[in-house]
């Protein structure tokens, strides 16, 4: 078993440029101090430098910082594209292990859409639109376990709004000096 009754795992997947990363920080300069930041592109392009494939290293190392926050008593936000078939078996069982509250949601953002929001990003000269159809998945959501879809219509704050107020974090006192 990981985490206590009172730590919160809540999990961002969805597809590149769905809103994941800037929803997870919200969640975070919202929450302030006491809440874990586990970020599936930090771990697996910075700290590892690795590609996205069944197996890899970065999977392992995702499940173990976010089992270390919530023992050392953090709430967690795991967010990253987490592929249903790459990320499903470590998830499940993270979920599983977990003994406070555990919320997962699907940021669910269509193809054109997802176009329109990676041209705003840094990486846009870098990564075109071939790459960004080879990693789509339309609804890539885990088999047998309930995720909240949330559709692009839903605005940053209001997906914000909605996730602290699901998951408690609005209600528990964060851990500023």
């Amino acid at each position: 078993m990981v985490g206590t009754e009172r730590t919160r795992l809540v999990i961002l997947r969805g597809n590149s440029a769905s809103g994941k990363s800037s929803v997870a920080a919200g969640i975070r300069d919202r929450f302030g101090r006491g809440l874990a930041l586990v970020g599936q592109d930090n771990l697996r392009r910075v700290v590892l430098r690795e590609r996205d494939r069944p197996g890899a290293a970065n999977i392992g190392l995702i499940d173990t910082v976010a089992r270390y926050s919530l023992d050392a008593g953090y709430h967690v936000v795991l967010e990253g594209i987490l592929y249903a078939d790459h990320y499903g078996t470590m998830l499940t069982r993270l979920r599983a292990d977990h003994r406070g509250s555990t919320h997962g949601y699907y940021l669910h953002v269509p193809f054109e859409e997802t176009l329109a929001r990676h041209a705003t990003k840094p990486i846009a000269d870098k990564v075109g639109e071939r790459e960004l159809r080879e990693w789509y998945r339309e609804l890539d959501l885990l088999p047998g376990v309930t995720e909240t879809v949330i559709d692009a219509g839903s605005a940053l704050t209001r997906t914000i709004d909605r996730i602290m107020l699901d998951t408690g974090l609005a209600a528990l006192p964060s851990l500023e000096d």
